[in-house]
């Protein structure tokens, strides 16, 4: 009996860079090989993605950029990264259904609607979501805890560099040791920062588990978490 009926991944704008491209052909790629996983397990999934790969606001904030504004922009690039995963999905026969956090005119991509939403995630379609929460202030963990809740999804899976949560940075600090499952209270008592308060407190009140994992160093992960491996660091009540 499958645990997950429907997933939300949390994916990183910087994971789809590389060191000669902004948005890079090959991480795409293995972006739509775990995607295809997921589906073959008759697993729905929702992605939103993050822009940093683009822009990161906070260097030119601190230079004299409107915060505001700076998030306007940001949002923007996750447009960008969200249409380029659409793209190499549908090109390889992946239905897929781009819906923004604030509107876009034309043709672009579709605003949130989280009946519409549900409706194409249980015909089989793949929902990216972009833009955040459409506000300004918010970053994109509390978008994916917000799109999370509203499609009703069963867990939220945060793609990172690292293999889970450690109590501290594992590639700065050799010495830390990773969790295999910890409380939101626990979370952020310690100021475990993998995720942003605000998204912590959305999924503790909805009862909605989240998993740390590392996703592009082995694209099976996902799929093999989904299979019952105990991988990565789960984050629940």
């Amino acid at each position: 009996m499958r645990k997950y009926k429907r997933i939300l991944l949390k994916l990183s704008g910087e994971a789809l860079a590389s060191t000669e491209n902004t948005i890079d052909p090959v991480t795409l790629n293995k972006v739509l090989g775990i995607i295809k996983s997921v589906l073959s397990q008759n697993v729905e999934i929702a992605i939103i993605v993050g822009g940093g790969n683009i822009f990161r606001g906070a260097t030119l904030v601190q230079a004299g950029m409107n915060h505001i504004t700076a998030d306007h922009i940001g949002m923007l690039a996750t447009v960008i990264n969200a249409l380029a995963i659409a793209d190499i999905c549908q090109k390889n026969k992946v239905d897929t259904l781009v819906m923004s956090g604030f509107p876009i005119g034309g043709s672009v991509c579709d605003s949130i609607n989280h009946v519409r939403a549900k409706q194409a995630l249980d015909k089989g379609k793949v929902v990216i979501f972009c833009a955040g929460t459409g506000s300004p202030c918010f970053t994109t963990d509390t978008g994916a805890a917000l799109r999370a809740i509203e499609i009703d999804a069963n867990i939220v899976f945060k793609a990172t560099k690292v293999d889970g949560i450690y109590t501290s940075d594992p590639i700065k600090n050799p010495d830390a040791k990773r969790y295999d499952s910890l409380s939101f209270d626990e979370a952020i008592e310690r100021n475990l920062q993998i995720m942003d308060i605000s998204a912590f407190a959305l999924c503790r009140e909805h009862d909605l588990e989240i998993c740390v994992f590392n996703m592009l160093e082995n694209i099976n992960t996902l799929s093999d978490i989904l299979k019952g491996e105990p991988l990565g660091t789960i984050v629940r009540k």
